[in-house]
């Protein structure tokens, strides 16, 4: 399963990989049923799930994995964040999630603990991702963190890291991929890009890092461009203004806006259409990406048709 899919991945044919965020409840069945409710599972190479985005309660992103991956027989990569972790628990963690054939990891510092739903939650934060990164590649050198050899050795673990998709001087995020592929990430997934410019230019950074960076994996290692739909008008300004490292072009903006005057449904209508459009030039151009929609699986379902 994981060759298959690594193998897609570094080919030439499309790779599509679909955000799960896990439930505030006790069951993700729901979410599973919605994605085959609408055959996604057979459209896709396969999901991730979120670990209690912007620090909101969900359901564990290591277990939702485990149910979502034994369900569709499609790899899923388990984000871990920094954030609720020690050193210790990432390790047990991920020996477990091992055993479970969890074996596609993506690597995120976290949200900060301050913006949780949670009262006087503390965040952990050891350090940022690059020690989930260091830890994964220990693991698959058969040590844990201190050096230790693990009995049995663990299975191959692929580890993923994330990239912003803008940022004031390209060189800022040139730096940051190639630490990330220094410490051994497989594959970089970016924040949502809204435009073909925009893609070109991380892609051609992406290369550039990738000469760069001195861990031989690097050479082989693939960007996947982050895919964010817009349809409402108040979600293009409100990611546009307060999300840091993601650029929502103008001219997008006063398109929805416009819209927006219309009515919902118009609004709905114009936003869908550009976020298609944007869709299928960059899967015509670099068919590799990741599509992020707060578990609206219809909009995945028209992007990919």
């Amino acid at each position: 399963m994981f060759d298959t899919f690594c193998g897609t991945l570094c080919s030439p044919a499309s790779f599509i990989t679909i955000e799960i965020t896990p439930p505030h409840g006790g069951s993700i069945e729901k979410i599973i049923n919605d994605i085959k409710s609408l055959g996604l599972d057979k459209k896709v190479t396969g999901f991730t799930t979120t670990d209690n985005p912007l620090a909101k309660l969900k359901m564990d992103s290591i277990l939702s994995a485990i149910k979502v991956q034994q369900e569709f027989k499609k790899p899923v990569i388990a984000t871990m964040s920094m954030r609720d972790k020690n050193k210790l628990s990432l390790q047990s963690t991920l020996l477990g999630a091992n055993d479970f054939d969890i074996r596609c990891i993506l690597a995120l510092t976290g949200d900060p603990a301050k913006y949780s739903d949670q009262p006087e939650v503390k965040g952990v934060l050891e350090r940022d991702s690059t020690l989930l990164l260091s830890i994964i590649y220990k693991l698959n050198k058969g040590l844990d963190y201190s050096n230790k050899i693990l009995n049995p050795n663990p299975k191959p673990i692929y580890p993923f890291a994330v990239s912003n998709s803008h940022a004031k001087d390209p060189k800022i995020l040139l730096k940051k991929m190639v630490k990330k592929l220094d410490y051994g990430a497989r594959a970089i997934i970016t924040q949502p890009v809204f435009g073909i410019d925009n893609a070109k230019m991380i892609l051609e950074l992406f290369e550039e890092a990738k000469e760069i960076s001195i861990r031989d994996t690097a050479k082989e290692a693939q960007l996947i461009l982050g895919q964010f739909p817009l349809v409402a008008t108040r979600t293009a300004n409100f990611i546009n203004e307060n999300v840091p490292g993601i650029d929502v072009p103008k001219e997008i903006i006063d398109e929805m806006n416009l819209a927006a005057m219309d009515g919902k449904q118009k609004e709905h209508d114009v936003g869908f259409a550009i976020s298609k459009r944007i869709y299928d030039e960059i899967m015509a151009h670099h068919p590799k990406v990741h599509l992020m929609t707060h578990n609206r699986f219809d909009l995945c379902n028209e992007l990919i048709r």
